[in-house]
C-alpha cells in the first residue's frame, strides 16, 4: 500500500502530532510526507518527499495574525502549480492534516482524501464555537482552507462519533513530571519583551518559549528561551502550570500530565476562540487580551489550585488501524 500524509507546517502542534502518527502508518506500507507552510520550528526524523510553500499565516506580535507579513508570502500561482504536480493516482490513501495544497488537488481530481486534523472535528455541528453573525469568515475559512472527503477528528472532548480525544505524543505520556515551581509560557502572537515586563511583576519564575530569539537571555525571574522541543518538554513536565494561546495540542498536554491552564486565544483566529471556548467549559481560565488587569488576573491563576482532569486515553494506534481498514482504496 502507498500512502500519502500531508501535514500543515504553520505552527507546530501539526508536526509534533505527525511525529506520534508517522511510525503507526509506515506499518501499513510505503509512506510518503508532504509538508506545506513556513512558520513551524518543530522538525520530523524522516525525510520529506514534497515540500511546498503552501498558505501560511504569519503571528504578530500583538496577540493576532500579522496580516500584511501573511499577505506578502502568499503565492497562489506556486500553489496552483504544486496542486497539479502532485501524483495522486499512485496513492492508494491520502491523508490530510490541514494542509491545502493537497487536499484541493484531491478535490480538483476527484480523488478521496481523510482529514486526520482536530480542525475537521468543527465539521460537526457539536463542536463547541463563538456565537457569530450571518457570515463568519473565519468559519468559512476553517471549512474550506482543507476539503476532504471523510473525516477523522481530535478534539478535548468527543462531540460527535468521529472525533476522539487528543494524541498525546508518547515523549509526553513517558515524562516524569514533578513541580519545580516555574510557569511555561507560549505566546507567539506576542512580543516576548513585551510578556517579560509583565511577568516580571509576579513572584514566580517563568520559561517564555519565543519564536524569535535565536539565543535566550534572562530578565530577573524571566528566562525567554528559544523554541526546542525538548526544552519545551522539560519546562511543561517539572513547571506548575502553562500560560499560552488557542491552539490545541500544548494545552492538551499540559492539561494530560496536570499542570494548571490558561489561554489567551488570538484575537481575529476563529479556530482559536472555539478552542479556548471548548477549553473554558472544561474549567480552563480564558483571557481574551492582554490589558491593564493582566497581572493580577494571572496572579489570582497563580494562586488558585484548581486544576482540570481529564481522560486522554492512548487510542493513537487504534485510530490510526479503523482510519486504514475503512478508507484505504
Amino acid at each position: 500500500m502507498k500512502i500519502l500524509y500531508a501535514i500543515q507546517g504553520t505552527g507546530n502542534g501539526h508536526i509534533s502530532r505527525a511525529r506520534e502518527i508517522i511510525p503507526l502508518l509506515q506499518k501499513y506500507g510505503e509512506l510518503d510526507l508532504l509538508v506545506s507552510g513556513t512558520e513551524a520550528e518543530v522538525t520530523l526524523a524522516q525525510p520529506i518527499k514534497y515540500k511546498f510553500h503552501g498558505v501560511s499565516f504569519v503571528f504578530g506580535t500583538k496577540g493576532g495574525v500579522d496580516k500584511w507579513a501573511t499577505y506578502k508570502i502568499m503565492n497562489l500561482p506556486q500553489m496552483w502549480r504544486d496542486m497539479h504536480s502532485l501524483p495522486l493516482k499512485d496513492y492508494d490513501l491520502i491523508i490530510n492534516d490541514f494542509e491545502p495544497v493537497s487536499a484541493w488537488a484531491c478535490k480538483l481530481q476527484r480523488v478521496p482524501s481523510v482529514s486526520l486534523s482536530h480542525q475537521c472535528s468543527f465539521v460537526s455541528p457539536n463542536t463547541p464555537r463563538p456565537k457569530a453573525g450571518l457570515f463568519n469568515y473565519g468559519a468559512w475559512l476553517l471549512n474550506n482552507y482543507s476539503p476532504t472527503t471523510h473525516h477523522v477528528g481530535f478534539h478535548f472532548e468527543r462531540y460527535a462519533d468521529f472525533i476522539h480525544t487528543p494524541v498525546i505524543r508518547s515523549e509526553i505520556r513517558n515524562l516524569q513530571t514533578t513541580n519545580l515551581g516555574h510557569y511555561t509560557v507560549y505566546l507567539p502572537a506576542y512580543d516576548d519583551k513585551k510578556l517579560t515586563e509583565l511577568l516580571k511583576q509576579t513572584d514566580v519564575d517563568w520559561h517564555i518559549f519565543s519564536k524569535r530569539q535565536k539565543t535566550g537571555y534572562t530578565d530577573g525571574n524571566v528566562q525567554v528561551i528559544p523554541v526546542n522541543n525538548e526544552g519545551f518538554n522539560m519546562s511543561l513536565a517539572s513547571c506548575d502550570g502553562l500560560l499560552t494561546g488557542g491552539g490545541f495540542e500544548g494545552p492538551a498536554e499540559a492539561l494530560f500530565l496536570q499542570k494548571k491552564v490558561m489561554m489567551i486565544p488570538m484575537f481575529g483566529q476563529y479556530e482559536q476562540q472555539c478552542n479556548a471556548l471548548a477549553a473554558s467549559r472544561l474549567g480552563v481560565p480564558v483571557l481574551q487580551h492582554i490589558d491593564e488587569s493582566f497581572v493580577q488576573r494571572v496572579n489570582n491563576w497563580i494562586k488558585g489550585e484548581d486544576r482540570v482532569w481529564v481522560d486522554f486515553p492512548d487510542e493513537t494506534a487504534a485510530v490510526i488501524d479503523d482510519m486504514v481498514k475503512r478508507y484505504a482504496r
